[in-house]
């Protein structure tokens, strides 16, 4: 019994080791000089919309069978594959679904230099065009 409950809370805390929701100004910092200040709160918008700031997130499967993995909920018919490294970044789809967003950054990074934020719905839909005064990060530096 005692076993049991053992193997219970070691699997229920492993999710919570792994997955990191970001506050707005500790996403904000983590991306900045990656992507340039006066586009963060287009970034906060888009993972505000695309994921909650939830580092764990997968989207539930697209119309065309894939996928959409982490933070920024990033396609593996494209950009990652399953099980393995590959996509056009090179990289297994599960290494988004952890706290460690650095190789996410490195590959929403490649995406908006080849489409821009016109590769995210989640910013097309909700952030194009739109105020972004609720996304400021002035306060976060």
């Amino acid at each position: 019994m005692k076993l049991l409950i053992l193997s219970i809370l070691i699997l229920a805390t492993s999710n919570q080791v792994n997955a990191k929701i970001y506050t707005k100004c500790e996403l904000a910092r983590k991306l900045d000089g990656t992507f340039s200040r006066n586009k963060l709160p287009d970034w906060m918008c888009l993972v505000k919309h695309e994921s909650s700031y939830n580092s764990r997130t997968k989207g539930t499967r697209n119309k065309n069978g894939s996928y959409d993995y982490g933070i920024f909920q990033i396609n593996d018919k494209y950009w990652c594959k399953v099980g393995s490294a590959g996509g056009d970044c090179n990289i297994d789809c599960g290494k988004f679904l952890n706290d460690d967003i650095t190789d996410d950054i490195t590959c929403a990074k490649k995406i908006f230099n080849r489409h821009g934020f016109e590769a995210w719905y989640g910013w097309k839909n909700n952030c194009k065009g739109k105020s972004l005064d609720a996304y400021s990060v002035n306060e976060c530096f």
